[in-house]
């Protein structure tokens, strides 16, 4: 038997194939396709201290070999989860992660502290670099300075372990990745979207109503692959490594590249059933090669 176990910090996973928040719903969506228990476990899409109604339409586009998106972080809120979200999902057999978004700093403690209470949920995953909101968001995420402030507040806030997602628009995004450390992150996930944009040259104006969104998908994984072996040689916690993942191949990377775990997001639209897809490949390539553990292969290169 191979052995696809990992651990992050103190949580140990089945296996090291996560579910990328804001591209897996609440994980009910997509129990039809797939069960659930077979994941290392899945990240529910971004909640914040208030409902919000997202941006405008249009707010998703397909480029080539990817899709921009500017969904602006569309959800029910936090006490809405906690009630009536969690409930359905806490038993779901895999480890379930809920990313937490603010547009300042009290909104991040106030959703953590609400998340804190929730018997059985173990890790949140700080999003401090998503580019497609007006406020918050990114602009923690591309210093140091605002980075270790919003993660040092909510580890005040939050018990268990905390998960830090980086934004690739920065200048040297293992700076950023030693600060959050310094902070009190127990792991870093890497990376969320480039900002990116595209334009209807018949109607002559941008695809999306904000005109920039998250570029995601196989044409962002060099650069994903790239940041993530720069970050695991950079700091001590554990990197879980995300973009552009579609098959146990571009997951190997991620785990030779140094990565603990990885999250596959923009492939679940292409295919639902593509983590346990991944999962099997892991397993296959592992007995092909006389490998025993996954954990042997994480940061060869």
């Amino acid at each position: 038997m191979v052995d696809l176990s990992v651990k992050l910090g103190d949580i140990e996973l089945k296996n090291p194939v996560l579910t990328a928040s804001g591209t897996f719903g609440f994980g009910t969506e997509y129990a039809d396709f797939i069960d659930l228990s077979r994941l290392g476990g899945f990240i529910v899409k971004g909640t914040t201290r208030e409902p919000r109604q997202g941006n405008p339409y249009p707010r998703m586009a397909e480029t080539p070999m990817g899709m921009l998106n500017a969904v602006g972080l569309q959800n029910k809120g936090v006490e809405h989860f906690c009630t009536e979200t969690w409930p359905e999902i806490k038993d779901a057999g895999s480890e379930v992660i809920v990313n937490v978004s603010g547009a300042c700093i009290e909104d991040y403690v106030a959703t953590a502290e609400r998340l804190s209470a929730l018997e059985g949920l173990r890790t949140i995953e700080l999003n401090i670099s998503c580019p497609n909101v007006k406020q918050g968001g990114m602009a923690f995420g591309t210093t140091c300075q605002g980075a270790s402030s919003v993660v040092e507040a909510v580890r005040k806030a939050w018990p268990g372990h905390l998960m830090v997602k980086l934004s690739p628009n920065v200048t040297s995004i293992a700076e950023i990745a030693k600060a959050v450390e310094g902070a009190g992150a127990d792991s870093v996930s890497l990376i969320n979207t480039l900002l990116g944009m595209a334009i209807d040259v018949e109607r002559r104006r941008p695809f999306l109503s904000t005109i920039t969104g998250g570029l995601s998908g196989p044409a962002v994984k060099p650069v994903a692959v790239r940041m993530v072996w720069q970050v695991a040689k950079a700091v001590a916690i554990p990197v879980v490594g995300l973009g552009g993942i579609c098959t146990a191949a571009d997951a190997l990377e991620f785990i030779m590249a140094g990565a603990t775990a990885v999250q596959i997001g923009t492939a679940n639209f292409l295919d639902p059933t593509v983590t346990i897809k991944v999962i099997e490949g892991l397993e296959e390539y592992c007995h092909r090669h006389g490998v025993a553990s996954i954990s042997e292969l994480r940061g060869i290169i």
